[in-house]
């Protein structure tokens, strides 16, 4: 398993954040904009060393592919899932099937501190 995080954010501006607090701290990013793009990403292909999930995505809810893939497949075991929403009680329910759950907003410090604790020894 690479340093890969895949972010599943349909936020561009989000994205785009995260995208920068993990690369600046050494990880590699791919992005999907809605769940049925991440779907097929998480079928496809390598299994990603970290997950950022947005839980209210078009066309597949964050909710649906954690529950449907991630916690299916295991390929996805030691993949570190970080559910990122605003709706703390979204967060709360689907929390025990998570590594972490960040409730927005999620400053670029917040991430970028919290995923450099979470990088694998070099």
């Amino acid at each position: 398993m690479s340093e890969l995080a895949l972010i599943i954010e349909d936020d561009l501006d989000l994205a785009d954040i995260f995208a920068e607090a993990l690369r600046s701290v050494g990880f590699t990013v791919e992005h999907a904009t809605d769940g049925k793009k991440a779907q097929e990403r998480l079928l496809n292909g390598e299994a990603p060393y970290l997950i950022l999930l947005d839980m209210h995505l078009p066309h597949i809810s964050g909710g649906q592919l954690l529950t449907d893939i991630l916690k299916k497949d295991s390929r996805f075991d030691k993949t570190i899932i970080i559910i990122t929403t605003a709706d703390a009680r979204m967060g709360e329910a689907y929390g025990d099937l998570v590594d972490f759950v960040m409730i927005k907003p999620i400053s670029f410090v917040q991430l970028r501190d919290l995923t450099a604790r979470l990088k694998p020894p070099q």
